[in-house]
């Protein structure tokens, strides 16, 4: 992975410092809370709903098992003992105490991390596949290019302060599996048919309270020119993107009020002026940042392993496992391990200091000491040996991180909600808990095949909601906790936007709802049909209607401090 250069630390360094005299000034009332705003959020500090929070940036999800130990600590010194992975593949800290975040940041910068750019209306961490460079439908390896543009995106001078926030998405493989279209940049590293290497660019995605799906706005760009011509693009938002109102300032209402044609024809001409000029990405650049992504030494091994296999035959519980939470790689005797961060009772994405420190563990001993964050709240072990897959799940077991449900209904995207997010109109993690409870029978989960649940606690949709097979909104109603519920939302080649059945509900009515949406599927869908498969051909109707044929009685659920009642 990348390693900091001389630069990298000089400048880290000297924002810490930075930072550091302006607490100092904050805490000292030479600064007024209004005037040290953007320069906390410039360094990833909120203030949230209890204490402050510190996002960190995971730069496209990949980290170091000594970067994962000093997540550990910060969660344990400062913190209250764990951290929120979240699905820009960044960490939160949720209670922050305001005169450690120097300190805090000095200890990331050890392990050459920061929170730089992680709030604000600039561009954020880049995000990318969590299975880059290891998957077997990969067709590029995108972290160089990755890595190339969080070095460009990080202090860029110009676009500081964009009309909103930004977000670029990079994927190399057939899948999507970066959620690239629901990205204000995404992006695609392909071949042309000459066999060159370039970019499909698809541009104006995002969710939030106007959801739109991307544009193509280019099917090939050589990859010597992706900054140039992202340059063009943000010079054209920068430029014409509002301003005047903070809902309308995404660029996807810009290329949606324009048309992507005419935005197109705008970055183009832009282009013209800088194409080829000082930011041109050189042959020697690109292999220079692709030498910190190398192959590990991976030993020659068969694609089969007699014992792996046995364990298969022998152990249900350990097969599936393998069937939900292993992935293929594309190093003939390895393999790809998520570890599920979606045990019952415990909010999706947190875990624990001692977690952290157990993968950091697991990384060491079975995965070259590197680590994967993904998109949906989950952690990855890139480049396990088959024959050691039995050892890993045993040991992942036992500390709480093998539940068998990847891609399942547990393994639900979640934001923190009302109970930590001051934006939020009501909490999420309460309502995870009570699905998660109602569907703890694995047998029946893994029946219900294939679904994916996202849910927010408002509707700027950190849980990405709006492209849920089921989406579950956050509203606030005369002061109440309501929830909105949408179907037939998708992320990656297939990307859809939900569509809301109807009327809200009420925090202890949402299990229910779930419960009746899945029987709809289960009596509807034909053979080997996934849910998204089934409400799509469907449409709304089946599903409205019987959700709605009877009324749904109000249970008690997780509370009003979902902290206090769950257990690691």
């Amino acid at each position: 992975m990348y390693r900091y250069d001389h630069h990298d630390h000089q400048i880290i360094q000297e924002r810490i410092a930075q930072f550091r005299d302006q607490v100092r000034r904050r805490q000292a009332d030479e600064l007024t809370e209004e005037e040290f705003l953007p320069l906390r959020l410039q360094n990833g500090l909120y203030y949230q709903r209890h204490a402050y929070m510190l996002r960190v940036a995971v730069p496209y999800g990949m980290l170091s098992s000594a970067q994962m130990r000093t997540f550990a600590h910060i969660a344990r010194k400062y913190d209250r003992g764990y951290g929120h992975f979240t699905t820009r593949q960044n960490i939160q800290y949720n209670w922050i105490n305001l005169e450690d975040t120097p300190d805090i940041l000095e200890q990331l910068a050890q392990v050459e991390m920061h929170a730089i750019q992680t709030s604000g209306n600039c561009m954020r961490n880049i995000t990318s596949d969590e299975f880059a460079g290891v998957a077997a439908d990969e067709i590029i390896d995108p972290r160089a290019y990755a890595e190339i543009l969080r070095q460009w995106t990080t202090f860029h001078p110009e676009f500081a302060y964009l009309p909103r926030k930004f977000k670029i998405a990079i994927n190399g493989s057939k899948e999507d599996r970066a959620a690239i279209a629901v990205h204000d940049i995404g992006l695609t590293v392909i071949h042309n048919q000459a066999g060159e290497v370039g970019f499909r660019v698809m541009v104006g995605g995002g969710m939030g309270r106007t959801p739109i799906l991307g544009s193509v706005i280019c099917e090939f760009l050589p990859w010597q020119h992706v900054m140039t011509y992202l340059e063009a693009i943000l010079r054209i938002y920068n430029q014409h993107g509002r301003r005047d109102n903070k809902y309308k300032a995404r660029i996807k209402i810009l290329v949606k009020a324009i048309g992507a044609d005419v935005f197109r024809a705008q970055v183009e001409a832009e282009w013209a002026d800088i194409k080829g000029g000082p930011a041109t990405l050189t042959e020697a650049e690109l292999q220079r940042v692709a030498s910190f992504f190398s192959t590990p030494d991976y030993l020659p091994l068969t694609s089969t392993d007699a014992a792996y296999e046995q364990a298969l035959k022998d152990n249900k519980a350990f097969a599936n496992w393998v069937k939900r939470n292993v992935k293929a790689h594309k190093q003939p005797g390895y393999a790809a391990v998520v570890l599920s961060l979606k045990k019952p009772g415990v909010p999706p994405g947190d875990a624990t200091a001692e977690q952290m420190d157990f993968i950091a563990d697991l990384a060491d001993r079975y995965s070259f000491g590197e680590l994967r964050v993904t998109h949906e709240q989950n952690l990855v072990l890139a480049d396990v040996r088959l024959a050691e897959l039995f050892a890993v799940w045993q040991e992942a077991k036992a500390h709480g991180l093998a539940t068998p449900n990847i891609g399942l209904l547990t393994d639900m995207i979640c934001c923190p909600g009302g109970d930590f997010c001051s934006l939020a109109n009501a909490k999420s993690i309460p309502i995870a808990l009570d699905i998660t409870d109602r569907f703890s029978d694995l047998d029946y989960l893994h029946d219900i095949g294939e679904i994916e649940l996202n849910m927010s606690g408002c509707i700027n949709a950190c849980g990405h909601h709006h492209v849920g097979h089921i989406g579950i909104l956050g509203v606030d109603k005369d002061g109440s906790e309501w929830y909105q519920v949408s179907i037939g939302g998708a992320q990656g080649n297939a990307a859809a936007i939900g569509k809301i059945i109807g009327p809200s509900f009420s925090a202890g009515q949402m299990p229910e709802v779930i419960e009746r949406l899945i029987k709809v599927y289960l009596r509807e869908r034909q053979e080997n049909e996934r849910f998204i498969d089934t409400a799509q051909r469907l449409g709304v109707a089946p599903f409205k209607e019987f959700v709605y044929a009877t009324p749904i009685k109000t249970t008690e659920h997780y509370g009003e401090d979902a902290g206090s009642l769950v257990s690691y």
